[in-house]
């Protein structure tokens, strides 16, 4: 990852929104419908090349492949691992359950308030399965850049932590979290390794250690989730063992839904916890109201030596497009609280496609934020430099 460069990087968090041609695929798949495998695999790469177009047009430096064979953000894994065979009920989010009339009308989340609502479970051993769909996935990211011949400082694939994994996805076969997560991060470390190889920087997303705590530990006290996270950062640094820190950067939010929010835990309380992971780069929310105030942590803070901090300076869950005098803004007071703006990039609070179909954030708005996100980068660079 760029550090101390003399400008202000854009990036963004991953997921972007898929193009039309892909969603009827997604659907059918939802239905438990049967699809042309073949033609499947040719709008993917149609999509992965209009993305990649598409980042580079409006400015984007450090790009994706905008996870546009992935259904997900995190159940993309139960397609490379095995031993997820059986349900469990889904959970709800702790700040949707007081407010139960507004949690049908979350676009992303109102199929889970059904109360007979399901997610995948894991029913037997974890092993990676996923080699051939992880190397496609890649191989697609690279012919995309040559056929596009778009040009970006650098390239990140997205990959989901043993924590989110095990967070979002039931158990029904291992004793205890603790040994599931551990099964996970076993299986999930050929994933890292593959990206890490390709020569992209290996973007980790690990929402489990903001928004795990008012999602699957909301019954937990805080004392009892910060163990929790602590768990779920010893299994992924175990997964991490061979990947270079400097080529690893991790994301964590409380959940790219709009909410109330108002369960959500202190970012203070668990920022030591994130800066035991072996990485060398943290994207967290900025743009959210509810965490704006956040920034001044990083003046009692710091930042580990080396690393890249990436605030969040658009918010995915609204259809405002910011305008770049307000992302500058967002980015200089990150620069200003660490004292230096070597460290900052600037990227967004979550993805603009965590499922697809479901986004809060129409898709061409989507892109006129990403592009206002890069002007505000330039706008800051401008400011700092």
């Amino acid at each position: 990852m760029q550090h101390d460069t003399d400008r202000i990087l854009s990036t963004h968090v991953g997921s972007l929104p898929r193009t039309e041609e892909l969603l009827p695929f997604f659907e059918a798949r939802e239905a438990g419908r049967k699809i042309d495998q073949a033609a499947f695999d040719e709008a993917v790469q149609s999509a992965t090349e209009s993305v990649v177009r598409r980042q580079h047009e409006v400015g984007i430096d450090v790009a994706s492949h905008g996870e546009q064979q992935r259904t997900s953000f995190v159940t993309y894994a139960v397609d490379r691992l095995s031993g997820f065979n059986g349900e469990v009920p889904a959970v709800q989010w702790a700040d949707l359950e007081d407010y139960p009339e507004y949690a049908t009308q979350v676009p992303t989340f109102s199929k889970w308030s059904d109360p007979n609502a399901t997610i995948p479970a894991a029913t037997d051993s974890i092993e990676y399965r996923g080699e051939e769909k992880t190397q496609q996935e890649l191989t697609r990211f690279t012919k995309a850049i040559e056929t596009t011949s778009a040009e970006f400082e650098g390239r990140f694939v997205t990959a989901a932590s043993p924590g989110a994994i095990a967070s979002y996805i039931g158990n029904k076969y291992y004793d205890s979290h603790k040994e599931y997560v551990a099964a996970v991060a076993d299986a999930m470390q050929i994933e890292y390794e593959l990206i890490a190889e390709s020569g992209a920087i290996l973007q980790i997303d690990s929402p489990d250690l903001l928004g795990g705590r008012h999602l699957k530990f909301k019954n937990y006290s805080d004392a009892e989730f910060l163990e929790i996270a602590r768990l779920h950062i010893d299994a992924l640094n175990d997964a991490l063992t061979n990947v270079p820190s400097e080529q690893v950067r991790m994301h964590t939010c409380w959940g790219n839904y709009e909410g109330p929010h108002h369960h959500d835990i202190a970012l203070e309380q668990v920022l030591p916890e994130l800066y035991e992971a072996d990485i060398g780069g943290l994207l967290i929310e900025q743009a959210n109201p509810c965490h704006q105030a956040d920034y001044t942590l990083f003046e009692e803070h710091g930042l580990p030596d080396g690393w890249v901090l990436v605030p969040g300076v658009i918010d995915v869950n609204v259809n405002h497009i910011e305008p770049p005098a307000v992302i500058a803004d967002r980015v200089e007071r990150i620069a200003n609280a660490l004292g230096d703006p070597g460290p900052v990039h600037a990227g967004a609070d979550c993805g603009l496609g965590t499922f697809a179909g479901f986004g809060a954030v129409h898709p061409e708005i989507a892109w006129e934020k990403l592009r206002a996100l890069a002007e505000g980068a330039t706008l800051a660079t401008e400011r700092l430099y």
